[in-house]
């Protein structure tokens, strides 16, 4: 890069740098009597290094101060280029135009051959090349070839990250016809701050966006921040769309290494999704335990086309179960899933059933007919106000569906059920969130019951996590309809805070719980729950995603607060106040202890809520929850402004 702002010369001495300064001197003082030692060689002429002790010194100090005046400290060696080939070509050049004269000053150049400092050029070249060229080829066996440069047409951009990426990426740039030029490279880590990579200096940290742009050229400042580095989580990237915003700079990325499908593919960039902004680092986790538990056994997923759903279908699919059942109400939905089953895993045995949870006859017979090993129950009613307006069907669905599939899996001796609930169960001020809590009662008296005596052979594992990124009706899908119309954004209250979780990582932690020994985690009665992170304010989501088109909050599109909705809190949480916790072998997994109702009394306060439901008695199902959950307080318009100070739980007990 030409012209390099004032901010980026700032050369940063760390120990890399020292090294690589304290090679090429050496390297320098080595050139000159090597050189002169092999003119002399070859016309047979004795000659010592000794007598050269002052030339050599004068020399390498030259070199020394040349050397750092182009840069060529600042080259990373696993990046190394054609570009630094040319920084040696200079760095010598100039080295030996300035040495000369002095060499004349201090020795008149008598008992000097003339074409010992001809070949020393060479020699110097050689010298500082080839460890670079070495080292690059050791690390990844690729070297640079002679780029095309491209013309000012081309955007202007920064990379976020400097990494195996970020170098393939600006190869891919000057390999032929490009949309993009790199201006600089940001990165946090402090040891390559100042320094090359295939000519292109890193900058600084992400901090110092705003004085990086500043100081640059108008000709330089970048139009778009591209990021490079995927172990970004996000709340970095969050900073990064806001402050980037600020200066006109859009946000995008590179796909990550696993999503590349041949190398012309690194040269491309997708735009920054809402996944990138919530998103957090991946966890470790033990893919074995999880495909020990699937593999070779038949599986039952119900509510297989909704969200969770066809996410625990695609990924119990991967795992080589012996056959998968898919158990749904909805028609469309079973269709999309099975269908895509079908071109993905034809060789998959599947079992495509439609049917409703609440129906205990066709429940029995998808059991008896299919004799599931694992039942993954993800079927319910969730969306807060639609099951505030219809109390009794929630109930039926999320209640009575769980508590005819729980018992089915009894009778069938199924090895295990996992019950997919839900952080609105904790402290519910909804309908919805109150029947998924009595759904986990009914898991839970009977995995005590599993305990007590040995009547029961089925394992349950009810799992708690917070809301899935792009799930149907959820605040995202919203937002985006929002925005494609033109806005404005309609958040129903300013300080709203919801937790958020990928599909992905929240289906693949639930197979991690479902996993788990329970002979080391004890986990009998109890609720595995997922660490959601921080909790987002759904008005800086909102912001973030008007940033993201391009456009400013506010300004181009406009938020709207509309009010809380019926049922709706403003925060959620995964762990009720009173309810213990404790950590599990896997990481993002906590378990809870909530409270236990006994078994029988249950079993009656059931019957009678599904008796007021079959009679449409919404105000007796909504008195019997309250009965059945003490911590129900209904909030039919919303939570109260007694609520809205409490701060939200989170983390396990001290």
């Amino acid at each position: 890069m030409k012209d390099k702002p004032r901010f980026a010369f700032s050369l940063r001495l760390n120990h890399r740098v020292l090294l690589v300064a304290a090679h090429d001197i050496v390297m320098a003082a080595v050139s000159l009597p090597l050189a002169i030692w092999l003119r002399f060689w070859i016309v047979d002429i004795e000659w010592s290094p000794l007598e050269a002790w002052l030339p050599t010194l004068i020399f390498a100090g030259v070199a020394g101060v040349v050397f750092q005046y182009t840069g060529l400290y600042r080259g990373i060696w696993h990046f190394a280029s054609l570009r630094d080939m040319l920084a040696i070509l200079r760095g010598s050049l100039l080295s030996l135009l300035i040495f000369l004269p002095l060499l004349f000053v201090f020795t008149r150049l008598a008992d000097y051959p003339r074409s010992a400092l001809v070949m020393q050029f060479f020699i110097l070249m050689l010298l500082l090349a080839g460890p670079r060229i070495l080292y690059r080829s050791w690390k990844d066996g690729s070297l640079a070839t002679v780029l095309w440069r491209g013309d000012d047409k081309r955007v202007p951009v920064v990379l976020i990250g400097s990494s195996l990426a970020a170098d393939t990426f600006i190869r891919e740039m000057e390999r032929g016809p490009a949309s993009y030029r790199v201006v600089g490279i940001i990165d946090d880590s402090a040891g390559r701050h100042g320094r090359d990579m295939r000519g292109i200096r890193v900058l600084g940290r992400l901090a110092d966006l705003p004085a990086i742009v500043n100081n640059m050229r108008e000709i330089d400042r970048p139009r778009r921040a591209i990021i490079a580095d995927d172990r970004l989580d996000g709340r970095v990237i969050r900073e990064l769309v806001e402050t980037a915003s600020q200066f006109g700079i859009s946000v995008a990325r590179l796909p990550r290494m696993t999503e590349f499908r041949k190398e012309s593919e690194a040269g491309q960039v997708q735009s920054i999704d809402v996944e990138d902004l919530l998103g957090r680092p991946q966890r470790v986790l033990d893919r074995s335990a999880v495909t020990q538990l699937i593999a070779g056994r038949r599986v039952l997923v119900t509510g297989a086309g909704g969200t969770i759903g066809s996410e625990l279908v695609r990924q119990v699919a991967a795992l080589q179960p012996a056959a998968i059942v898919l158990f749904e109400q909805s028609e469309h939905a079973l269709y999309q899933i099975d269908m895509e089953l079908a071109e993905r895993m034809p060789e998959l045995p599947r079992v495509a059933v439609l049917g409703d949870v609440r129906d205990a006859d066709a429940v029995e017979t998808v059991f008896a007919a299919q004799r599931p090993d694992i039942v993954l129950h993800a079927a319910a009613y969730k969306h807060v106000p639609l099951v505030e307006a219809n109390a009794g069907e929630g109930l039926l669905t999320n209640v009575r569906g769980t508590h005819v599939v729980a018992q089915a899996c009894q009778r069938h001796n199924v090895a295990v059920m996992v019950m997919i609930s839900t952080d609105k169960a904790v402290n519910p001020t909804n309908v919805m969130g109150a029947t998924k809590r009595i759904a986990e009662m009914v898991c839970q008296s009977l995995d005590l019951e599993r305990v007590t005596s040995q009547r029961n052979s089925t394992q349950y594992v009810t799992v708690r996590f917070g809301n899935v990124l792009g799930s149907s009706g959820s605040v995202v899908p919203l937002f985006q309809r929002q925005l494609a119309s033109g806005g404005p954004l309609t958040v129903t209250h300013p300080d709203v805070t919801r937790f958020f979780m990928t599909t992905r990582e929240a289906v693949e932690l639930i197979l991690q719980a479902a996993a788990m020994p329970n002979d080391v985690v004890h986990a009998e009665g109890k609720i595995f729950v997922l660490d959601m992170g921080e909790p987002v304010r759904i008005q800086d989501l909102a912001r973030q995603m008007i940033r993201l088109t391009g456009r400013q909050p506010d300004k181009d599109v406009k938020i709207v607060f509309t009010g809380l909705r019926p049922g709706e809190k403003l925060y959620e949480e995964v762990l009720h106040s009173a309810e213990t916790t404790m950590p599990t072998p896997q990481e993002g997994v906590m378990l809870a202890a909530p409270r236990i109702i006994d078994r029988a009394e249950l079993e009656r306060a059931i019957a009678t809520l599904i008796h007021h439901a079959e009679r449409r008695d919404t105000a007796a199902v909504v008195a019997g929850i309250a009965a059945l959950v003490p911590e129900f307080e209904h909030a039919p318009n919303g939570q109260g402004s007694s609520s809205e100070t409490a701060a939200p739980v989170n983390r396990p007990a001290a």
